[in-house]
């Protein structure tokens, strides 16, 4: 029998005109922001968040039951202990619920700060290996606690509607609290994931910050305890407007929370651009010596 070879048919050579050759050069001194890169690579963005959220819970028992636990758990001890015990105030509305909306706030900013200071020392291999806007790896971060901070903001309208408070029309300002949320968390991830490049005492020095950054947060005591010109000196923490926010608008507090909302969001959009071109500026050593 006889065997008919077929040759694969031989392409043209393309042409030098056609060849894009794309070249790599550092930056020098302050870098412009490039987002129109970042919009390019939106797929890398969405895949980078998705795997994110999956490897948050893989192997786990619970799974995302944990972003119930832990708010939950944390607001029964503020309860008993400020609520009860200390008798803290909560400007007329029930404990339980004005505790709950600051701890679904710090819960989502706190994890998500974390993993956002780590996001690039975490990621060595793909920094080291492969081109891409590295803004990429702490804006992902920040959108994978978004599927947490939704099953808690569920929790937090179950537990008010519990107490009898129906949330009025307040509650269509949500999303514009939860983009300062965002904001707030990815502002302060740009300055943490780059210092932690070079000083990998940010690891360290995280559980402390937080802790002093969680008592410095309305979270267990209403912000209206700070008067005067001080409290809007307050509300450049940028978390205290957030959580001011969500009890204003799921508890209908009396509080007026107006002057702190904007200034937590002047704070917020601050420290978001000085951490974007802080976070740019070190981008060209950190294949170097991440």
């Amino acid at each position: 029998m006889e065997q008919v070879l077929t040759a694969a048919p031989v392409l043209p050579a393309p042409s030098p005109a056609s060849v894009r050759v794309v070249r790599l050069v550092p930056t020098k001194g302050w870098a412009p922001l490039r987002l129109d890169l970042v919009w390019a690579y939106r797929e890398l963005l969405y895949f980078l968040a998705l795997r994110d959220v999956k490897v948050r819970y893989k192997q786990t028992a619970l799974g995302a039951a944990w972003a119930v636990l832990q708010p939950l758990a944390a607001t029964l001890v503020f309860t008993v202990v400020f609520g009860r015990l200390a008798k803290v105030p909560s400007d007329g509305v029930p404990y339980t619920p004005f505790a709950l909306a600051g701890m679904v706030a710090w819960t989502y900013f706190s994890t998500s700060l974390t993993a956002c200071s780590l996001c690039l020392v975490s990621n060595v291999n793909l920094v080291a290996k492969v081109w891409f806007p590295r803004l990429c790896l702490p804006i992902a971060t920040v959108l994978a606690g978004l599927v947490d901070l939704a099953v808690a903001l569920a929790l937090l309208t179950v537990v008010t509607l519990g107490y009898g408070v129906v949330p009025g029309p307040r509650l269509l300002l949500l999303p514009l609290l939860v983009v300062l949320l965002v904001v707030s968390c990815l502002g302060a991830g740009l300055w943490l994931s780059a210092i932690n490049v070079r000083y990998r005492d940010v690891r360290q020095a995280m559980p402390f910050l937080l802790q002093v950054w969680l008592f410095a947060t309305p979270v267990v005591y209403p912000s209206s305890l700070v008067d005067g010109v001080w409290r809007y000196v307050y509300a450049l923490n940028p978390v205290v407007g957030v959580v001011e926010g969500l009890r204003w608008a799921f508890l209908d507090s009396g509080t007026h929370v107006g002057g702190v909302v904007a200034a937590s969001s002047v704070s917020a959009l601050v420290l978001l651009v000085s951490g974007a071109f802080f976070f740019r500026r070190g981008e060209r050593s950190f294949a170097d010596i991440v």
